[in-house]
């Protein structure tokens, strides 16, 4: 399968994106404020209570289905009539309003829900709080031997408190810091200050932007931030075997068509290159959710192309809730550990999935998010079919007056233009199917890094010296996916007699992937009536599948939309009786 166990070179942390300035957007439909609320309460979300330089907790308890009442807890000061600012924490973000109510028994709050809300996101990657064992030693005169506690942790930095009298300035680098567990485990980091706050308890928190000196801290700190931000999920290969025991028992074999057997060949491939995955997350990462019984769920990433992150291979156990602390956790955890993996990568300018919209989750999920998103014209749902096509031996090449071979460099040119013609924008940049990266030389070149292989190649049909059809070829490292999207063809019509070619392309595709050791490849088709021109048979006709593509900054939104739709819904409030 192409590979072995060369290390590459990490990219580091402080390469990813960061926020310049606060993302802000205004809510004020009804029905999705409700939404959020219903969700913040679902989930128990941290709120506070503020007023000037004055904060104190909140929870939001429940609120009504019929005329949305508010019912708070938690209150230690009272509030009284006047209008109070609330923020509801959200996942990696903060929603602002302005409320008044009644005191109604003491510590709780009843109020009217309000008119608008105002999210705010200031950070590009989610923080959560730190082990109780982790302190961190600071390379500064005075300071050696010293401890500090270190308060919370993010993909790409650390925040710590500071003793009395102690100050550090925004803009400082630190090197080497020092990270220690109660456990004995060490990682050394460079360290630069990105700002120095006021706690609450009047104490002051130093945020640190941090990267690994050396790979085997980068490994270590990968580690740490990993069983951190997502303690229930797991993603070096370990369990392998039971993430492909999950496939069958879930029933995710049975998509489109398919039956276990169609793909008991793919196993070994998938189990070995499932081990090796914790070691390749530069272009792929394999997540799942144990249980005392096995892989209860899973949800896969990889990076296709230049810019592209994909979420792929979905799988649930039917019975896998019984495990789950709260409903809906192990859709969340699952997602946001692919999705904020992603994230990291300085490269990461798309997420994308194939999506079946028959499922009702992933309708609600990824069709409703499109949906939601449609008004901002930078979201994509492309419907396809998705067909299995085996190489096994093709028919004899028959008479059509058709050549078929590479595209030459003017036939590149050519088809770059009619897909710009055709497709969206966002559709050529994020499928590397532009000019300068029509090669896939920059997306091969992260996989082969890694001792995976990765490659393109372009066949046209030509009727004397014109062209008439290109076909779109990839493959990639088997056991990658069970339905092969990595070993894939696309079909781009260059003249009105296209369709007659796509019969002597698709031959000269089995014969491609043959040659290079496969049973079979993708047929991803994209206009209504190609299957049948390419001479196939849609086995699964009932199936509504589409390329799903949204930009990566509206990534962190999409997972507030997870949230949402995967969050149990809150009973109402309890009535007390009249006495």
């Amino acid at each position: 399968m192409g590979a072995h166990s060369a290390r590459a070179p990490l990219r580091p942390l402080s390469e990813a994106p960061a926020l310049e300035r606060s993302v802000r957007w205004d809510v004020t439909d009804p029905e999705r404020i409700r939404i959020i609320l219903a969700t913040a309460a679902a989930l128990g979300s941290p709120a506070l209570l503020r007023r000037g330089d004055t904060a104190s907790p909140l929870r939001l308890e429940t609120l009504e289905p019929e005329g949305g009442v508010l019912h708070w807890s938690g209150l230690t000061v009272d509030p009284g009539a006047d209008a109070w600012e609330v923020e509801v924490f959200g996942h990696g973000c903060v929603y602002r309003m302005l409320l008044s109510g009644e005191t109604v028994e003491p510590g709780t709050w009843v109020t009217p829900p309000p008119r608008q809300l105002i999210q705010v996101r200031r950070r590009a990657h989610r923080r959560a709080p730190a082990p109780t064992d982790l302190r961190v030693r600071l390379p500064l005169p005075g300071w050696l031997g010293r401890e500090r506690e270190v308060v919370d942790v993010s993909a790409h930095g650390l925040s710590l408190r500071l003793g009395a009298g102690e100050r550090l300035s925004p803009g400082r680098v630190l090197q080497p810091i020092e990270l220690r567990t109660a456990g004995g485990e060490a990682v050394s980091l460079r360290g630069e200050v990105r700002h120095v706050s006021d706690r609450a308890d009047g104490e002051l928190q130093c945020g640190l932007q941090v990267t690994p000196l050396t790979f085997e801290d980068a490994e270590r700190w990968q580690a740490l931030v990993a069983r951190v931000l997502h303690p229930t999920t797991r993603t070096d290969g370990a369990l392998a075997e039971e993430h492909w025991r999950l496939f069958n028992d879930s029933g995710y074999f049975n998509l489109a068509g398919r039956s276990a057997e169609d793909f008991e060949a793919q196993r070994r491939s998938f189990v070995e290159l499932g081990r090796q995955a914790g070691s390749k997350g530069a272009v792929l990462t394999e997540v799942v959710w144990p249980s005392e019984r096995g892989v209860e769920a899973t949800l896969s990433a990889m990076k296709p192309y230049r810019s592209l992150w994909m979420v792929h291979q979905l799988a649930r156990r039917q019975d896998a809730t019984r495990f789950e602390r709260l409903k809906g956790q192990m859709l969340r955890d699952v997602y946001v550990h692919c999705v904020e993996h992603a994230q990291r990568d300085s490269g990461f300018r798309w997420l994308a999935a194939y999506i079946e919209s028959t499922v009702p989750f992933t309708y609600r999920a990824h069709v409703g998010f499109a949906d939601r998103m449609a008004a901002t014209g930078r979201t994509l749902l492309l419907p396809l079919r998705m067909i299995d096509v085996e190489c096994g031996h093709p028919p004899a090449p028959q008479r059509t007056g058709l050549e078929v071979g590479p595209a030459t460099e003017a036939e590149r040119r050519l088809l770059v233009e009619r897909i710009a013609l055709t497709r969206p924008a966002c559709y050529a940049e994020a499928l590397d199917l532009r000019l300068e990266t029509l090669d896939l030389r920059d997306a091969a070149r992260d996989w082969q890094a890694v001792g995976l292989e990765r490659e393109r190649h372009l066949l046209v049909a030509r009727e004397g010296a014109k062209p008439v059809a290109v076909a779109v070829l990839e493959a990639g490292p088997p056991g990658t996916n069970p339905f092969g999207l990595l070993d894939s063809v696309r079909l781009f019509a260059l003249s009105p007699r296209a369709r007659q070619a796509y019969p002597a392309l698709m031959d000269e595709a089995r014969r491609w992937f043959a040659h290079r050791g496969r049973d079979s490849f993708t047929f991803l088709a994209e206009e209504a009536g190609d299957v049948e021109a390419a001479g196939l048979h849609d086995a699964a006709p009932d199936a509504k599948p589409f390329l799903w593509l949204i930009p990566a900054d509206l990534a962190p939104e999409f997972l507030e939309h997870l949230h949402e739709q995967t969050a149990p819904r809150p009973l109402s409030h309890p009535q007390k009786e009249l006495s």
